[in-house]
């Protein structure tokens, strides 16, 4: 890869976020305040981002406020207006009224129903840097043999076709690999694209390795119901020795705190007071669930921290399980009321380096932000540290449910706290 040059940035003025339209959500995205966003550690990013008539090899510059920089190069943050998306129920109803299937069936047909791949489609900070990508890249992908793992509708083929690609297999295990081979025939990519139905790890293909696996993997906190296991036994099975390629190839996940007081007295604290009754008890299950959700920028009241990085062209699968210590530090005086989890992917092996970014501070994606919310409030004043350490595992019942531990630790002004928190994303 060519070396890379020095990229000038050019910071969100506050403007930026005033105007937008959030998603059919019960909070606003946040605006880019510079009073408080001149605390932030700013990244020396170029994002890619796309306005509306532009063509996907226009790019402007701009500055990501998280943690430490992915790769110290390019990264989504698009501020642009983004269209609404419901939340859909994917229940699966037999047509006979029975249903024997196993969760993992249950799983797999979920991504089945339209609606799902409707909220993924209209991410376009998402798609975008996927089809930038690929497109700004064609080098990689002229007459090179393909994998697109959990394919979905096919939109990653249809883009690697585009490229030049000399055959693209494209697998998904749900029954909408049905509709993607309808998909890839209507749009003229039949001699170019061979949809297989099944799972990556059952499947044969007709070849023995390919140059390049595409996959948008990642699920919520990064690592819930991910395919992450899936892509590292295609990458292990196929995936060229030499020069292979993994779109993408990085990813690192972040941890900041948040005061969120409105929100936690509305979905925790509800239930000490229902109408009258303690319903405590399940106040408590309430606390273990992490909610997954958009939270608004200026509710950060803490730098953020990275607390897991995997090369996809390495990690193993053991890397899902994983343990790290953290410390935050206020940047000004205020409650905290949960930790928020969110993370940022990036596509290293080319020339120019793109990602994207699931910050508060940054555009809508479907993976939102995951919320940890605490048992009790602290108070931090400017300044101060949060030490903590957390520990993430895949649930022993069920791998695409993730048990995390967090221990936290506060020596402050206004609160002295050590405290251990479990919780199940599920």
């Amino acid at each position: 890869m060519s070396s890379h040059q020095h990229i000038n940035a050019r910071q969100i003025s506050s403007e930026t976020f005033k105007n937008e339209e959030p998603p059919a959500k019960r909070r606003q995205l946040s605006s880019c305040d510079d009073g408080e966003s001149q605390h932030l550690r700013r990244l020396p990013l170029r994002a890619a981002v796309v306005e509306e008539g532009q063509s996907p090899s226009t790019t402007d510059e701009l500055t990501v406020q998280s943690g430490k920089s992915l790769t110290g190069e390019e990264i989504t943050c698009n501020n642009n207006n983004n269209n609404n998306i419901e939340a859909v129920d994917f229940s699966v109803v037999s047509a006979d009224g029975t249903d024997d299937r196993t969760s993992k069936d249950y799983y797999f047909d979920s991504y089945a129903h339209h609606a799902i791949h409707e909220e993924m489609l209209k991410d376009e900070v998402r798609t975008k840097t996927y089809e930038m990508a690929i497109m700004q890249n064609k080098y990689l992908f002229q007459d090179k043999i393909i994998l697109d793992v959990g394919c979905g509708t096919g939109i990653l083929s249809m883009f690697a076709a585009q490229a030049g690609a000399k055959h693209v297999y494209a697998v998904d295990c749900s029954s909408i690999a049905d509709q993607a081979r309808q998909i890839v025939e209507l749009n003229g990519f039949s001699d170019k694209i061979t949809v297989i139905k099944g799972k990556i790890e059952e499947i044969d293909l007709p070849v023995a390795e390919v140059d390049v696996i595409v996959s948008e993997w990642m699920g919520y906190f990064l690592l819930y119901e991910s395919m992450l296991d899936s892509i590292i036994f295609a990458r292990d099975k196929w995936l060229v020795k030499e020069n292979g390629i993994v779109f993408p190839d990085k990813a690192v996940m972040y941890v900041c705190a948040a005061e969120d007081g409105d929100v936690k007295r509305d979905r925790v604290d509800f239930w000490s007071n229902v109408y009258g009754f303690d319903m405590s008890p399940i106040r408590n299950i309430a606390l273990k669930e992490p909610v997954v959700d958009v939270i608004d920028g200026k509710s950060i009241v803490t730098d953020a921290t990275p607390i897991l990085h995997l090369d996809i062209l390495t990690c193993k699968k053991e890397d899902v399980e994983f343990e790290a210590s953290f410390e935050l530090k206020a940047l000004r005086n205020d409650y905290v009321h949960g930790l928020v989890a969110y993370f940022e992917c990036a596509f290293t092996q080319v020339h120019k380096p793109i990602g994207f970014s699931t910050s508060p501070f940054c555009r809508y994606t479907h993976w939102k932000q995951t919320i940890f919310y605490l048992p009790e409030s602290l108070v931090t004043c400017t300044g101060e540290t949060i030490a903590g350490e957390i520990k993430c595992k895949p649930n022993k019942k069920n791998r695409r449910d993730l048990d995390i531990s967090i221990t936290l630790s506060v020596n402050g002004r206004h609160s002295k706290f050590t405290k251990q928190m479990n919780y199940r994303l599920r």
